[in-house]
């Protein structure tokens, strides 16, 4: 799932060249870089961050602002976007987990236990390296 939201950037009072990144859809996600580009990252990662929550307790990811919506108060801020690309960060990040129940045939069951094959690990890499593939079953 790729996402995009508003940001606003606005320059550290110090002006040590670092902005303040928030990210307005996103109630409480603020973050700070030392400088635009560092900034953008980290409000990638913040939002990214922010989004795979809601998404681990069962929420929808809030639907991002139009940019021209967006009322930036400060004169000195700049307004962006920021791209999320949730299926990257789920799977380097995410920690929630489900759990299964699946049908196998007898003999395979009884082969796995007597190899001390982890059920769930097994499915998990399996699924894992399907996904890293594109597969697709378009049934």
């Amino acid at each position: 799932m790729k996402l995009a939201y508003p940001v606003i950037l606005t320059p550290y009072e110090d002006n040590s060249g670092g902005f303040v990144a928030e990210v307005p859809d996103l109630p409480g996600c603020v973050t700070g870089g030392s400088n635009l580009a560092e900034a953008l990252i980290m409000a990638e990662d913040a939002a990214s961050g922010w989004v795979l929550t809601e998404l681990e307790s069962g929420k929808p990811a809030p639907k991002a602002s139009d940019i021209s919506d967006i009322v930036v108060e400060n004169p000195n801020s700049k307004l962006s976007m920021v791209a999320l690309d949730m299926d990257s960060y789920a799977a380097k990040y995410g920690s929630q987990s489900v759990r299964k129940n699946v049908t196998l045939p007898a003999w395979l069951d009884t082969w796995a236990q007597k190899a001390g094959i982890s059920y769930s690990g097994t499915l998990r890499d399996a699924l894992e390296s399907l996904y890293a593939k594109g597969a697709v079953n378009k049934a």
